[in-house]
This record gives structure tokens, C-alpha cells and sequence, in this order.
């Protein structure tokens, strides 16, 4: 027997830590995922001890991150999806437009190139696809007007990151004078660009016009065979296979093919059945993504930069929710509605692991933007619940001064379904 196994020891670590700092976060009366978070940190290679194979664990929580959009796609229909965009689109691209730019500005005052600021900026863009759905669906709001809208927020902004893990990297290096990694520039640019975009539009019209017709069937057609274990697989298959195939094939992340995925299977009278069959697997590849994010982190960077990572977190928390909560009163959602949106958007998380990665990779990022962005996520994601804490508190507070919850916009007409 092999004494080498990366695989089976990550997975002893990873789910034996996150078991016991999950019990005791929640003895503490604190969210389980806090406990992941330390877990991963313990078991990282930042800190003595056992220590767990990190590459491994990244592509385990990529697992978590698809079977859970997977089974959000079960749930959520193209009605629904359509409905959301009156919030969820311009909500979006002003989030990441207002982030972008103050952690550019912020990059500047450091003294970090125009290149630089730009990857940083966008990658404290960008929110956790795994925990807003996580910390929804336990307090029981993704069926909700603000979880909606979330779903249909990120979707946006998982879109918008396909061409900027594109672009991003061109655009900084062209802003620093020169060429990242031989990519194209000029009109070779241009035509990457749309290269890109028509991959993306190639794949989502084949899973609305011929996936929507072919994996229900499918679905339906094994569930007949009365197997739970052939039907167990075969949603497995269609949450995975669909999602390595979007990325494989277009370039499209695994988020959102495992996303699509689900929309289309959802179409069937079974998707609640491969919900159900999915859940435990969802469940546990889903606290991996948690423990992931801690072997990350290096607690030496609170010594080397702490004024630095402070502005980054209040640049995610207060960035993201503010503008969350202008954008979705501004469009006539409620004033807990908004407050929840924004609370649920104010953190960072895959997106911005890959991004900074990449940036660092392509000679556009320093390794102490990298540092920088994981340990924002890690806090950002840290503080989320005392972040939704605040957020129910203004809450009871104005319901107790009976204050009125909602504004008149000149889009509410459509703003009811939008915020559905």
C-alpha cells in the first residue's frame, strides 16, 4: 500500500479539523464556517503541524463550489433568472465598478503601478459564489426577493469575470507598458475578446435551446430504471460533466456550467429528487471549499501590512453592501431586503483567489497583492455573519419604530418582479 496519498490525508485533515473547530464554533454561538476557516488554517502550510496537500484541496472545493450551483440551478428557473435583472444586472457591474476603483485608488497611495491597482481593484470585486448561497440558504432567504436577486447578482458577476481573467491581465500590462505572457494586444485584443464572449454566448445557447430538451429526458428516462443509485449518478454527471465541459470546451467557469446545468435539469419533474440525491455530497465538498480558503491564509501578513489589509476589508464590506443596498432601494426592493442583499454580497471569495493568481503568474500582480487579497477574503468571509448581525439589528430597530421599509422608484412597476 502506497505511503504517499495526498488525496485520502487532505481529505482526513481537511474534514477531521473542520469537524471539531465546527463544533466549537458553534459551542461559541458562532457559524460553523468560522470553525472551517481556522480548521484550514491549521492544517496549511503557513503553520506547524500536519499539514495538508493544498492543490488537493483547492480541486476538491472546486467540487463543493459545482454541486452547489448545481443545486441552486434545480431551484431556480429562467422566469425567475429574467425577473432578477432589473436589480441583479445593474446592481453587478456597479458593485465591481465602485470596488474596482477604490481598490485602485487605494493601490496608488501604495505606491503599486496602474497595472497593479487594476488586478488588485477587480479582484476585491468580486463575491463568494459558496457563501452567499451557504449563509442564504441557512437563514432560509434563497427563496427569497433578496435571494433571488443574489443568485441572479452573481451569475452577473461570474459572467463578467469569464472576460475579465481574459482582459484583466492584458489591460494591466498594457497600462504598465508592455504585453503580459505574449498575450495578443491592439486589434489581437479586440479579436480575443470576442473570441471569448462568443464562446460564452455559444455555450449558454446550446443549454437553453438543446440542453433543456435532452438532459431532462435523460433524467427522466434513468429515474424510470427505479435505480436511487443509477439516479444518484446520473444528476452527478449532469452537475460535473456539464460543468468540465463549459470549461473545457468555451471557457466558461465551472460555477456557472454547473449553474445551467441545474436550470435546464430543473425543467424535469425529478429535480427535486437529484436535489435531495446531490445534498450530503454538496454539503460536505462545500465545507472543503471553507478549509481551502484557510490553508491559504498567512497570518504574517497582519504584521507586514495591517493598514493595508484593513482598507482592503472596508473597501469589500462597505463597497459591496453599500452599493448593494443603493442599487436594490433604488430599484424598490425593501429597506430588509436591501440591508440582506448587501450584507450577503460583502465578501470575497474564488473569483479572487483565481484573478490574483493569475495576475501574479502574468507578471502584473506582486506577490503582496496576492497575500493581500486571500487574507481580505479570509477576514471578509470571517466577519460576514456580524456583518448580517448588524444588518438584522438596524432591522429590529426600525421595526420597532414602525419606520417605513420601502421608497417609491420610477421603476417599481418592474422592480416586483425584478426583486422577486
Amino acid at each position: 500500500m502506497p505511503h504517499h496519498m495526498p488525496l485520502l490525508a487532505t481529505l482526513v485533515f481537511a474534514l477531521t479539523a473542520a469537524l471539531l473547530l465546527g463544533v466549537a464554533a458553534r459551542k461559541l454561538r458562532l457559524p460553523p464556517l468560522v470553525g472551517y476557516l481556522v480548521a484550514g488554517m491549521l492544517i496549511g502550510p503557513h503553520t506547524p503541524g500536519l499539514n495538508g496537500d493544498l492543490a488537493v484541496a483547492g480541486e476538491l472545493s472546486e467540487i463543493g463550489i459545482i454541486l452547489l450551483m448545481f443545486g441552486v440551478g434545480l431551484h431556480f428557473s429562467p422566469q425567475e433568472l429574467a425577473e432578477a435583472r432589473g436589480v441583479a444586472v445593474p446592481g453587478a457591474l456597479a458593485g465591481m465598478t465602485v470596488v474596482s476603483l477604490l481598490g485602485w485608488g487605494a493601490a496608488q497611495l501604495w505606491g503599486w503601478t496602474a497595472g497593479q491597482g487594476l488586478v488588485f481593484g477587480i479582484s476585491l470585486s468580486v463575491a463568494s459564489t459558496v457563501v452567499v448561497l451557504r449563509t442564504l440558504q441557512e437563514r432560509e432567504e434563497l427563496e427569497t426577493p433578496q435571494g433571488h436577486t443574489a443568485v441572479g447578482w452573481l451569475v452577473v458577476e461570474d459572467l463578467a469575470m469569464v472576460l475579465a481573467l481574459v482582459l484583466v491581465p492584458v489591460a494591466a500590462g498594457l497600462l504598465d507598458g508592455r504585453a503580459p505572457g505574449g498575450m495578443p494586444g491592439g486589434e489581437g485584443l479586440l479579436l480575443y475578446m470576442l473570441l471569448t464572449l462568443g464562446k460564452v454566448a455559444v455555450f449558454v445557447l446550446l443549454m437553453l435551446l438543446v440542453g433543456t430538451r435532452v438532459l431532462p429526458l435523460a433524467l427522466s428516462m434513468i429515474g424510470a430504471l427505479r435505480s436511487r443509485e443509477l439516479f444518484s449518478l446520473a444528476a452527478l454527471v449532469g452537475a460535473l460533466g456539464v460543468a468540465f465541459a463549459a470549461y473545457s470546451l468555451f471557457g466558461v467557469s465551472f460555477a456557472l456550467g454547473a449553474f445551467l446545468s441545474g436550470m435546464v435539469l430543473g425543467q424535469s419533474t425529478l429535480s427535486q429528487k437529484a436535489a435531495e440525491q446531490t445534498l450530503p455530497l454538496r454539503d460536505a465538498f462545500a465545507v472543503l471549499f471553507f478549509v481551502s480558503v484557510g490553508m491559504l491564509f498567512d497570518p504574517g501578513i497582519l504584521v507586514r501590512q495591517p493598514l493595508a489589509l484593513a482598507a482592503s476589508v472596508l473597501i469589500v464590506v462597505c463597497g459591496k453592501a453599500g452599493t448593494a443596498w443603493a442599487v436594490a432601494r433604488a430599484r424598490g426592493m425593501s429597506g430588509r431586503e436591501a440591508r440582506s442583499l448587501g450584507a450577503a454580497l460583502a465578501q470575497i471569495g474564488e473569483f479572487s483567489f483565481i484573478l490574483a493568481g493569475l495576475g501574479v503568474a502574468e507578471g502584473v500582480l506582486p506577490p503582496a497583492g496576492r497575500d493581500l487579497v486571500l487574507a481580505t477574503a479570509l477576514l471578509t468571509i470571517a466577519l460576514n455573519p456580524a456583518v448580517f448581525h448588524l444588518a438584522d439589528r438596524i432591522a429590529a430597530r426600525q421595526a420597532e419604530g414602525h419606520a417605513p421599509d420601502r421608497v417609491t422608484a420610477p421603476a417599481s412597476s418592474s422592480v416586483s418582479g425584478s426583486a422577486r
